[in-house]
């Protein structure tokens, strides 16, 4: 076996493990693979060992390596900040978006995403550890955007997003989870998506509720941002 797929099973028994002890089914919790900075041979390679799930930051990197890959049936999901003048090209060429933190930015992708295909599946992006270098939407702001994003004709909203401040310590990390759900339990919008939990702190992450897990380096190993300085 190749060293991707040793590492996608190493991070596969992980979830299993993770969702057991959190008295869930492994099935519950979805990976997703950030291919952000790697080629398309990987994406390709991961791909063949039973992922189809890949999020992308660098919206001009992720056109090129859809455009490679075009033969393979992948669903892309777009999860870096969203500047205005990008929004047009992500309505168009992915399935999700996990990054949304302001309401501008929601309208234009409805307003963008062409007529033929199906609604924009979007999470909502909160700053749960109130981190001023952080995009998110500040906690308070949360349920007044949920509310107009989700009345939005060609997006979905499925859930919510969080990047908490990195720490070693389980409790802590539980804790920032625990806030997120808290807040979408909150929003009682009937929301299926809890989009956190990275390649260090998946288990507590799954602890807490995620449903979408985002692993990078544990399983396309670590990255050269060389070329996005």
């Amino acid at each position: 076996m190749s060293t991707l797929a040793d590492n996608l099973s190493a991070i596969s028994a992980r979830i299993a493990s993770a969702a057991q002890a959190a008295g869930r089914e492994p099935t519950s919790v979805q990976l997703l693979a950030v291919s952000k900075t790697k080629p398309a041979s990987a994406i390709r390679e991961v791909h063949a060992a039973g992922v189809r799930d890949f999020g992308e930051n660098y919206l001009q990197e992720a056109l090129t390596k859809q455009q490679e890959l075009r033969d393979l049936p992948l669903i892309w999901h777009f999860i870096g900040p969203i500047q205005s003048n990008k929004t047009k090209a992500i309505a168009e060429h992915f399935d999700w978006v996990h990054s949304v933190d302001r309401l501008k930015i929601a309208q234009r992708l409805s307003e963008q995403r062409p007529a033929g295909l199906a609604p924009l599946n979007i999470c909502l992006q909160v700053n749960v550890s109130g981190e001023d270098s952080k995009s998110g939407c500040a906690p308070a702001d949360l349920p007044a955007l949920a509310k107009a994003v989700a009345a939005l004709p060609n997006l979905h909203l499925r859930g919510l997003m969080a990047i908490p401040e990195p720490t070693d310590e389980r409790a802590a990390q539980e804790r920032a989870f625990a806030s997120l759900r808290q807040l979408q339990e909150e929003l009682g919008l009937g929301l299926d998506t809890l989009s956190m939990g990275m390649s260090h702190d998946l288990e507590a992450a799954i602890a807490q509720g995620a449903t979408w897990v985002r692993i990078g380096t544990a399983l396309f190993g670590a990255r050269d941002y060389s070329n996005h300085a």
